[in-house]
């Protein structure tokens, strides 16, 4: 019950806020709740001390069999400030199975790395790697192979680095597709108190 109503305390304190979560489909908990996951996940907690900004997506939904898709809307905040909203899409073809859900945050090396993700639309080129942080298991996966090792999610060093200024971390959360990339991610921004 407490807990509920700390829940809508916090909807009803940050006003604008809460409605553009629910205008995303989502509450304000559940992006604080996957920036948290995130800063307690093997070195992508690193990256919230080293970082210009983030942008982080509570849910994005992957599926498909031959021909596959993903959408998620997200947050973008630079220094800790929200700054505006995201959306984005995918679509893939090849050799694929399954359905899933997962969370995914993007870091932002600098300003310029900020100012190319929100300029507009952006998309992410087939040579970007994803670093895909599992329960037990991490490891890298992207259209050039993957790699993996066992671990827990808290303690996993799963090598992730700037790649043209941007770091891309994803969490399963559910569901059986085997493939992480992120190249072909495209993006939409819409600053705060934009229309």
């Amino acid at each position: 019950m407490d807990r509920e109503r700390h829940r809508e305390q916090d909807l009803h304190i940050s006003g604008a806020d809460g409605a553009r979560a629910r205008w995303l489909g989502g509450s304000a908990d559940e992006f604080s709740d996957t920036i948290d996951v995130f800063k307690s996940a093997g070195e992508s907690a690193s990256f919230f001390n080293n970082s210009y900004g983030y942008a982080v997506f509570p849910s994005v939904g992957k599926g498909g069999l031959v021909v596959g898709g993903a959408h998620g809307t997200g947050r973008v905040y630079a220094q800790g400030k929200h700054i505006g909203d995201t959306s984005m899409t995918q679509v893939s073809v090849g050799l694929q199975a399954g359905g899933e859900a997962f969370r995914q945050i993007i870091f932002f090396e600098n300003k310029a790395a900020l100012d190319q993700f929100t300029s507009g639309n952006f998309e992410f080129g087939a040579d970007v790697n994803a670093v895909a942080i599992r329960s037990g298991v991490s490891g890298s996966a992207g259209t050039t192979g993957a790699t993996g090792t066992a671990n827990t999610a808290k303690n996993a060093a799963s090598g992730g680095t700037y790649y043209k200024g941007m770091a891309v971390f994803t969490m399963v959360k559910g569901g059986a597709m085997v493939q992480a990339t992120v190249g072909g991610q495209k993006f939409s921004f819409k600053p705060v108190g934009g229309t």
